[in-house]
This record gives structure tokens, sequence and C-alpha cells, in this order.
């Protein structure tokens, strides 16, 4: 079929008004979409019709995108570096803990400008799995929102507001699998032989048996292995996460069309982000780990293109959770885009290495490490989340300078768990053995002390950790995300252990009801949220009039502070200083600049105390 086939099935659904448009976008995007879908699906005999469907589908969801998100796509698409403001700041919360329900969120959206939040990550919104559903991640449908969170008009009145508010939404939008209550997952049981090639199902545990050679375990203590015997499948279905996630089957190219119509079907609601969750796993080979495989970046590459073509003002952001080497993939190069943002897991885990181990080997490692991006692409920094700390990005990092990594990081995590006389009040995640590199999980607060401390001194202690660890999410060079709860200082949540469904799962600890108490006392710096609250909302205020401090601007990692220290170049002009040890430490500045943080003078030797963090400017 010649690409003006292909176009002209978009266009022949729009309307005279919308076709120019439409056809200069097709232009640029779709040979990179034609080429990355036949490399996928082209050996099919109904490649062709397939793609034709395909691109009629597109063009329907086109019409449909209503007037005033095609604006912002034009004004977005001649702006393509928007997100890269040294003012965008994220925030990331469930929705049912921060507000209760959507309305409750969208009554916070003044709190929200307060701090200065542009973009906030609502944690799984949509109607998930019946019965446990890892935390909304099992989803059951794309199309309706959780009815204990509200409705369909809810989101919509939500993202209008949220608009207006100059805030874009983030969903999460599970791309691996579906929940075993999916649509999809009931005709298969139902013996619907078209749903059932949706899913990667075998008849014994043949292939299943070949495959786990060479696999990893997500869970190993409450999901051992990556298959699951489905009665109703009278088969083995590949299930990487837990049981009732069956794993989307992508070699299936109606898998990819339904998935990329969905996306897009919410875009037209007015979600302006989308966190592509589990896209390491997307496609399989045996013999392999089935993680970072090269036609999971054509899959990722195929849906930037659509997104280009239907609703440019989108943005995508990969969840690959892999080392430092791995992640420049997920965001492209010039000739082939990928996802817009990647978290860099890898410079939030150091950080909280740097804490443990009091020195900046492994992360200024990993700033080394850290490559140039393409145009128009940042990194996303944050400093807790959701998940738990995964400790094994690090490995590369950990072992440069000819330590064990295992050992290293096994210290780190043992550390966190409040082991060998730490300050911290963890938990580790998913590990039986001690002595592993196990995930860690706690609030950013406890992580850092402040939940055991039991003087003014240690408090102060705690809360110096904690911001610095923010302080370098928002000074590095990226999107920076907080994650609630954590500017009010909050705590563990231990409730999660009376609950039976969540009893083997700490990363429930970090998941806590938002601290409505805490929240009155963000203005009063003589309570712990509000001495956090306002030193985090006074960095944020100065980042916000540095362009020095955008994500695409320059960074310099200066090798002659000491081991201690952090000290990061942002252009001609900038300076930040992080001191991650107990002790203090000493740079000599060369030169006059200000202290942005106490609004005066400095200059010569400067002395950091314990965990103390500056951030200069030249004069």
């Amino acid at each position: 079929m010649p690409s003006k086939v292909m176009s002209d099935r978009l266009l022949a659904v729009l309307s005279d008004d919308l076709r120019p448009l439409a056809a200069q976008r097709l232009a640029a995007a779709e040979p990179v979409l034609r080429r990355l879908l036949a490399g996928l699906y082209g050996e099919r005999a109904d490649f062709d019709a397939w793609l034709g469907e395909l691109m009629e589908s597109l063009g329907v969801l086109y019409a449909a995108r209503p007037a005033e998100l095609r604006a912002l796509d034009a004004q977005r698409a001649a702006q393509p570096e928007w997100f890269l403001s040294q003012r965008m700041l994220g925030y990331c919360a469930y929705v049912q803990k921060f507000g209760g329900d959507l309305n409750g969120v969208a009554a916070r959206i003044p709190y929200l400008r307060e701090l200065g939040v542009s973009y906030l990550h609502l944690l799984p919104f949509l109607r998930p799995r019946a019965g446990e559903n890892d935390g909304g991640f099992a989803v059951s449908s794309f199309d309706e929102v959780d009815p204990a969170l509200g409705s369909n008009a809810d989101l919509d009145a939500l993202t209008a507001q949220l608009r207006a508010a100059g805030i874009s939404l983030c969903s999460d939008f599970i791309l691996n699998h579906v929940a075993d209550d999916h649509a999809w997952a009931r005709a298969a049981k139902a013996g619907d032989a078209d749903a059932r090639a949706m899913f990667h199902v075998f008849p014994d545990r043949a292939m299943p048996d070949r495959h786990e050679r060479t696999l990893g375990q997500v869970f190993p203590q409450v999901a051992p292995g990556n298959f699951s015997f489905i009665e109703e499948l009278d088969g083995w279905a590949w299930t990487t996460f837990y049981p009732y996630q069956w794993d989307l089957n992508y070699a299936n190219p109606a898998v990819f069309a339904a998935m990329a119509a969905a996306l897009l079907r919410l875009a037209n609601r007015g979600v302006e982000v989308f966190r592509l969750d589990s896209t390491a796993f997307l496609w399989k080979r045996e013999g392999t780990n089935s993680m970072n495989q090269p036609e999971a970046h054509q899959l990722l590459q195929a849906l930037r293109a659509i997104v280009d073509i239907v609703a440019p003002g989108v943005l995508l952001k990969a969840e690959a959770i892999v080392p430092t080497r791995e992640l420049p993939a997920y965001l492209g190069s010039a000739e082939a885009p990928e996802c817009h943002i990647a978290y860099h897991s890898s410079l939030m885990a150091a950080g909280w290495v740097a804490l443990a181990e009091q020195g900046t080997g492994v992360l200024r490692e990993v700033i080394r490490n850290t490559p140039a991006l393409p145009a128009a692409a940042t990194w996303l920094s944050y400093v807790r989340c959701h998940d738990d700390i995964g400790w094994n990005v690090l490995r590369a990092e950990a072992s440069a300078d000819g330590s064990d990594s295992a050992v290293r990081l096994a210290r780190a995590a043992r550390f966190f768990s409040g082991a060998e006389g730490s300050y911290a009040i963890g938990a580790a995640f998913q590990s039986t053995d001690p002595n592993a590199a196990h995930g860690s999980n706690g609030m950013a607060a406890s992580l850092t002390g402040l939940q055991a401390a039991r003087t003014d001194e240690e408090r102060a202690l705690a809360l110096r950790r904690m911001l610095l660890l923010h302080g370098l999410a928002l000074s590095f060079g990226a999107l920076p995300v907080l994650y609630m709860g954590d500017e009010l200082a909050m705590e563990n949540d231990y409730s999660y252990q009376d609950r039976p469904q969540h009893a083997m799962d700490s990363r429930w600890l970090q998941r806590p009801v938002f601290d409505q108490q805490r929240w009155k006392h963000r203005y009063d710096v003589s309570t712990v949220p509000g001495t956090m609250h306002q030193a985090l909302a006074k960095l944020v205020r100065i980042r916000g009039r540095h362009d020095a401090l955008a994500a695409n601007a320059s960074r310099t990692l200066l090798v002659d502070a000491p081991d201690g220290m952090l000290a990061l170049a942002r252009g001609e002009r900038f300076l930040t200083l992080m001191n991650f040890s107990g002790q203090p430490q000493s740079y000599a500045l060369q030169g006059a600049w200000r202290d942005c943080v106490a609004e005066q003078a400095t200059g010569g030797m400067l002395v950091l105390e314990p965990y103390a963090m500056y951030w200069l400017e030249r004069e």
C-alpha cells in the first residue's frame, strides 16, 4: 500500500478545516510510523489492510479531539521544549490518599498552585480489577474511572480545571498487561480465539520452562515465577508481575492498535502526560530476560509517532527502571524519537547511597555516565515514589572503583532497613536474604531519620538530609517530581499491616493518607512540617528564577570537591554544593558569589555543615 493511501485513510474521516494541519503532521511522522510498524508486523499477509484500518481509526480519534486540546497541541508543537523549563515542577499522589476522589483532588488545586506545581501525576485511577489489584495497576477498563474515585465526567471536569490552572495531568498507562477481569481476558476465558491471541498462552509447561531459564522475577516472595495456570484457558498465561495481571502479546498487531486507541481516548479526555508503565517488558524473546528488547523500543517509537500525529501536545514518560547505560534508548533519537521523559532511577538511588556511605563516589559515577539527551527530551528526577528504591540499577557504578557491587549495595539496603545502628526506619522488599541488595521501602522522612529522631538536633539533621535529596532533584537538570507528603515530612504508614491483602507488601509504608494536620502547619516554621514545607517551597521559587536550572541547561561535575561533597556547575554562573556526610566539608570558591537561599554575598573558603547545601549565583 503506497504511503499516500495510508494518509488518505486518515484524512478521509476529517472535516475540511482539520485536514491541512493533519496532512502536515502526517508528512513528518508517517514515514517513520510505517517503517516501524512494517518492521514489527510487515511479514503478515494482512499487514496492509491492518495498517489502513489503524490509520482510519487514528483519523476518527483526531476528529474527536476537543478544540481546546487541539489549540494546546498547536501551541506546544510550536514550542517543543516547553516542558524543559525550570518552572516545571511535578507532584505525584494517589487520588484516594490525596483528595479522597477526583473532586477532592480538584479542591486541592489551589494548594498545588501555591507550591508551584505544573504537572500532577495521579497514580492509577481507572477501573481496577475487583479485589486485589496491585494498587490499581491491574486495569480492567481503560475507558472507565474507578467508581470509588468518581466518574468519567469527574475526570473531564478535573482535567479542565487543572488545565485552567496551568497544571498538566499525568496518568499511568499500563502497557504490559491487563487484569484477568478485563474484557479481553473474560472473552479469552469464554473461548474467544481472537481474545486469547491478545495474550501469551501456552498449552503446557514446555515453553514457559524454556523461558524461565533466563527470566528474572519481579516479586519472588509473593508472586514467584512468570507464568500462571489459568483453568478457564486450560493453559499457562505469561504473568510477569502477579497471576491476575496477564501480559499482552505485542507480536499481535491487534494489541498495539487497541492500546494506542485506548491511550488516545484518554488524551481526548484531557490527560496530557502518560506514564508508560513497565515499558521494559513489552517484547518477549526466548533465551533473554525479555527486557529492553529492540522491538519494545520500536513499539514505543511507533506510539510516539501516533501521538505526534493525533495529539502532539501530549507527553510520553517511560517507566523503565534500568541501569543508566540502558536509559537513553527510551528517549530515542532525532531520527526516531521515543518518549519525551524517562525516570532517572539511578540518580535517585545514588543519592540515597551517598547518604548511607557519607560519600559521593557512586553518585558522581552516575552523573559522569548520564549521557546528553536528544532535543525536547528530559530526565525525571525524584526522591521517593510509590514503589521501592531498587538498588540493582547501580551495579555498574557501585563497582567502578573496584568494589564488590553486590556487597556494597546490600550494605545500603541494610542501612535503610534500620540495621547496624542506622538512623533510617524502612523495610526490606522482596528478599528473604538479609545480605542481598533487596529493594527498600519507606517515606523519605522516615528513611532520613526523622521518625527515629529524639532530639531537636537529630530532627534538624533529618530535615537537612531530606532537603539535600530534594535539592539534588531540583538542581540536577531534569523535571523534578515531589512525592505526596514529602513536602510536609510525613512519616511511614503502618496501617497496611492490618489489611491482609497488603500485609506482605511493604510498599504501602509510603502510601499514607494526606495529613491534614501537618498541612495546616505548613507555614509555621516552629513545626517540623512547616520547616520542611517552607524550605522546600523556597528552593522551588529560587529554581524558577534561574534559567541555569532548566532541564536542558549545561551541567558540569566539579572534581575538586572532597569525597563527602557533590559540586555541580549549571551553566557559567550557577553552582550547587551538597554535603552528604555527617562531618563539615570545606570548598574554596573562586570569585564572588551570592547565596541564593540566605540571600547574601559569600566567597573564599566555604564550610558546609553536616548535610548542608548551597545554591550559589556568581556575582
